[in-house]
């Protein structure tokens, strides 16, 4: 039996009484049933029933108080994708709504992409517009992606790393956008298990050894806070607890510590019964112990864009050491814990109107859907709004606007409205003209000015971090870049069929340039020339479809007579090679120049992209490269790698950079790991810094990311050193 396995048909009913005593748990029973007999046979990969999966699924969404619907749709949710029971089954028994939310959650593999990183971020789309239809759609996705991390065991290692990541990429954020805090904590130490397996192990090593000096100390700090509290007759509920793994592990890679150098691994929480005694309670705690500067953040005042409300604080205890510690009230506590689970209101079936505005995001994430065709684009800026952490500042009339961390002026711009961020020519700052850099920090009042000869252009992608202003600045700039890219196509195919006689007007009125276009599966004539103009399409393909053969034949036999290549680039344009013998194939295009993006610089072994530049052949970017999002999608060509020929001889240059202690020997011991993973060391470059930390950085030869996985896992592996790298840029 597994670890995780708590839940059964009883426990879920029972659950589901405890917070919503009136409701009927007949068709829950009816669910488990159905379920039951549609998985009978199947299994797990651990070899376990496969009922096990969909029963702890709806245990979790009662565990979030949620809905019947919802907790039948947890049980029913792998069944219309895994067995024979279809959508319309699903319907007749369990009702429209059901089957809507079933629907909703099952899995798109049917569905044919082009790559598996394109089938990552449409499935990401469609989940996105199923969240805003139904947002309990995204809780049951969430309720399933926990069941299978805690299960992740069973799987090959591979798997699991593919799996851990799109968690922390997608699911964790989603989780932490929607305020479900146990959820969130839950999978990221899961994902840090098996994307970090050596640095989870050696934390887990260390937090438990000092597990009995650990609850000794949250002891003495809980009952020094409650004497304090009491002196001003407050009566609060405290508790201490150790900070989950994850965030030790990104405190330790962010301030290039060791574990034993990391004081505030232990956090408290002041529990009281209304706002007055939050803030009364930080009082009492600030005139007790010593603030630390700029560790004060009243998320009460200014709650996160998902409804969070708490005051956070760290002082320096009586110890010494510093302490955080969040105050809030219960009812605080129990949106912090369940996010927008804890706004159901159960007889209505719907959400209370305030969870209604801690979800707008939803709405913007529509916005983008209809911006945004391409799905990695998408996909890319849903992850930088799920990752944003959040400034507030103010316009000069007073309005309160969110932004994500380092936001700027141009940021600002975007969130009052595009056409002032598209003629934003420069901000005042609280009343200080500032560059359009400027980071802004919670508290500025900002003050946009315009110009209407003011245009976007593609530098304001390095100065923005919000997604939609992001998105606003590429969706202007395509439509610049289609316009040229139309106007050059329509010239350069007009240009090469004159001297057969043919005009693209006279083509267009007689319904060819139609007839063409639809030969290379685009949909009108205008499309035919956008592809042209990037590149995509060339004027001698379309030569050989519009231009009868006898009139080739005697142009071609005028080229020879005036020693001209023409026939050789005429003919070669109509067949197909074989597939070019470069590291990388590009489809529908040969011999091709390939160029390596110098901003993620691939490797065999991760997900690619290629993107057509005129006069430069094709530039590899890896699938999550922040610097190929800014490219028009348009120009983006299929591409794959292409190693059959060159195995063992193919090598890319990649930077991986180590944090250690600064001990003798650990250079060498480094070192002698890389090179006996088979791997060449061209170059390294260390140094230290003045908490006896040292920070090597290593450029290395490779022949794909297994053999670097190999190498980072082995130097974790080694005493001393604390984190692993590669170096993108």
């Amino acid at each position: 039996m597994s670890k995780y396995q708590t839940a059964s048909l009883k426990t879920i009913c029972d659950t589901i009484k405890s917070y919503y005593p009136e409701a009927k748990t007949d068709i829950v029973e009816k669910a488990y049933n159905f379920a039951e007999s549609a998985h009978h046979g199947q299994t797990r990969s651990s070899g376990e029933p496969y009922m096990i999966h969909p029963t702890e699924v709806a245990f979790s969404l009662a565990e979030l108080k949620l809905d019947i619907q919802s907790i039948v749709t947890g049980l029913l949710h792998d069944t219309v994708e895994d067995t024979h029971a279809t959508r319309e089954e699903i319907e007749r028994e369990f009702g429209a709504e059901v089957a809507e939310l079933v629907d909703g959650v099952t899995k798109l593999s049917k569905i044919t992409f082009k790559t598996s990183e394109e089938k990552q971020a449409e499935n990401f789309r469609k989940m996105i517009l199923a969240m805003a239809k139904d947002i309990r759609v995204i809780l049951v996705k969430l309720a399933d992606r926990l069941n299978n991390m805690r299960t992740l065991e069973h799987l090959p290692p591979a798997k699991q790393k593919l799996i851990a990541q799109e968690t922390l990429d997608i699911y964790a954020p989603i989780a932490n956008r929607l305020g479900i805090s146990w959820i969130k904590l839950e999978l990221e130490d899961l994902c840090l298990r098996y994307l970090h397996p050596d640095a989870y192990y050696k934390l887990a090593q260390k937090v438990a050894k000092k597990k009995k000096e650990r609850e000794s100390h949250i002891e003495s700090i809980t009952e020094v806070l409650i004497e304090k509290l009491g002196e001003y007759d407050m009566k609060a509920v405290v508790t201490g607890r150790a900070k989950h793994f994850y965030s030790i592990y990104k405190k330790m890679e962010r301030r290039e510590l060791d574990f034993d150098q990391i004081y505030d691994v232990i956090a408290f929480r002041i529990l009281v019964d209304n706002i007055t005694e939050c803030y009364k309670a930080l009082g009492v705690i600030h005139a007790s112990y010593k603030p630390v500067p700029g560790r004060f953040k009243d998320y009460i005042a200014m709650p996160k864009a998902n409804g969070y409300q708490s005051l956070h604080t760290t002082v320096i205890g009586p110890h010494g050491e510093r302490i955080e510690i969040q105050i809030r009230t219960h009812e605080m506590n129990q949106v912090a814990e369940k996010g927008i689970a804890a706004h159901w209101a159960y007889k209505e079936g719907k959400f209370s109107s305030r969870s209604q505005e801690n979800v707008e995001w939803v709405n913007r994430l529509l916005e983008w859907h209809k911006d945004l065709k391409d799905p990695n684009e998408f996909l890319e800026t849903v992850k930088i709004d799920l990752f944003a952490e959040d400034v507030f500042v103010f316009t000069p009339n007073g309005e309160v606007k969110e932004l994500p961390h380092g936001g700027t002026p141009l940021d600002f711009a975007y969130a009052v409205h595009t056409d002032v961020g598209n003629k934003c020519v420069g901000a005042k700052v609280n009343g200080k003209i500032v560059p359009l850099k400027h980071r802004l920090k919670s508290g500025d009042t900002v003050e946009v000015i315009t110009s209407a000869s003011q245009q976007p252009s593609k530098d304001w992608l390095k100065i923005v971090k919000s997604s939609r202003a992001k998105a606003k600045i590429r969706a202007f700039i395509k439509q610049q870049e289609r316009q040229r890219a139309l106007e050059l196509g329509q010239e350069i195919v007009d240009k090469a069929l004159r001297p057969y006689g043919h005009t693209v007007p006279k083509l267009e009125k007689a319904g060819e340039m139609q007839k063409t276009a639809q030969h290379f599966n685009l949909r009108t004539p205008e499309e035919l020339y956008v592809s042209v103009g990037y590149g995509r399409v060339t004027p001698d393909q379309i030569i050989l479809l519009l231009v009868p053969k006898e009139a080739l034949d005697r142009r071609v036999e005028a080229a020879k007579a005036e020693d001209e290549s023409f026939l050789k680039r005429v003919f070669n344009s109509a067949k197909r090679r074989s597939e070019s013998r470069n590291a990388i194939s590009v489809a529908n295009l040969d011999d091709v120049l390939i160029r390596f993006g110098r901003c993620c610089n691939p490797l065999p072994g991760d997900s690619i992209i290629g993107f057509i530049t005129r006069g430069r052949g094709v530039t590899i970017h890896t699938a999550t490269c922040g610097k190929a999002m800014d490219n028009d999608q348009e120009r983006r060509v299929d591409v794959r790698w292409n190693l059959v020929e060159k195995a063992g001889g193919f090598k890319r240059h990649v930077k991986i950079r180590i944090l250690s202690l600064d001990e003798p020997g650990l250079l060498a011991l480094m070192s002698q790991t890389i090179s006996a993973s088979g791997v060449n060391i061209s170059s390294a470059n260390i140094r230290t810094t003045k908490d006896k930390k040292a920070i090597a950085l290593f450029d290395v030869e490779v022949t794909d990311l297994g053999q670097l996985q190999k190498v980072t896992t082995a130097l974790e592996s080694k005493k001393g050193v604390i984190s692993v790298e590669r170096v993108r840029s």
